[in-house]
């Protein structure tokens, strides 16, 4: 099923549920709400998260300014706060009363600052179980990782990245670099990551809140950390990240210590994309998750 939502100011995003009614006794019919990254990549790569509808349906939207959903031109639109209020009016919509939320990269910030900011905790919230997919805490935390990944690249490819000319083809070419080690290792990208990197291009939530890529944060996320306030998370919480992740573990040990139900699994083969490197693997682990 596909609808829109109508979200603020007559802007509407676009909703797809996957799949439906029972098709066994033992079905768990909680839905599972899944926040993409970015901001601004669109739902498209994580679209394999589909198969987990043999369990339970899942339901994706692309947020405001990007993908399918409307794109207004519009700087001042893009904080934080307005995606946070944009999950209640999708839920609304939809009437999905208790869901499970999972967060992937930045959905993975956006399901934290959701999380930690419902005044009677989650679980009143309606929040069954939560997944942090590739995230970290805060920014500065992002920030370090990468900052230690970039010094293990080769040596012209990190001149290039210092000398920070974002434009030029040398610094084009590092950065792809660091994205074959750590965003995702496969050799050919499949074709849903290749629509979500359409969905990044010249794309203005992305750039007024992030910045030019993943390496130089310019945006207004810059100083977001909920660290101190991890700990008001009451749901079971599945905290996941591949070895050679952008967000690696360093980012996911912290996170997943700090929050009291947690349990963190760490795929080895994949880098930030482990539901396209080892999606057997990672579907196989979410699944027995969500089903508790």
């Amino acid at each position: 099923m596909e609808r829109r939502v109508e979200v603020e100011d007559g802007h509407s995003v676009w909703c797809r549920v996957v799949g439906g009614g029972p098709d066994d006794p033992g079905r768990d019919e909680t839905p599972l709400l899944v926040l993409h990254g970015g901001p601004g990549c669109g739902h498209d790569y994580l679209e394999p998260l589909s198969a987990l509808a043999a369990h339970r349906p899942v339901v994706f939207y692309d947020q405001l300014g990007c993908g399918r959903s409307d794109r207004p031109d519009d700087p001042g639109r893009w904080v934080i706060g307005r995606f946070v209020a944009e999950i209640d009016r999708v839920r609304a919509a939809l009437g999905l009363g208790r869901v499970h939320l999972l967060g992937h990269s930045w959905g993975g910030w956006l399901a934290i600052e959701y999380l930690t900011t419902r005044p009677a905790g989650p679980a009143a919230a309606g929040i069954g179980r939560a997944v942090l997919a590739s995230t970290s805490a805060s920014l500065a935390a992002f920030e370090a990782e990468t900052r230690r990944l970039r010094s293990l690249l080769p040596a012209e490819a990190q001149a290039a990245l210092d000398a920070g000319d974002v434009t030029s083809d040398a610094y084009q070419r590092a950065a792809e670099q660091f994205y074959a080690r750590h965003v995702c290792r496969l050799a050919d990208w499949p074709e849903p990551m290749l629509r979500t990197i359409a969905n990044l291009e010249a794309n203005q939530s992305y750039e007024v809140m992030q910045g030019p890529n993943e390496l130089v944060i310019t945006g207004n996320l810059h100083t977001w950390d909920r660290t101190a306030d991890l700990a008001r998370i009451d749901v079971p919480t599945l905290v996941t990240c591949g070895r050679h992740d952008e967000m690696g573990p360093p980012c996911a040990q912290p996170l997943a210590a700090a929050i009291p139900q947690a349990e963190l699994a760490v795929f080895e083969d994949s880098s930030h994309s482990a539901h396209l490197e080892e999606p057997e693997a990672y579907l196989a682990a979410v699944a027995a998750f969500l089903q508790g």
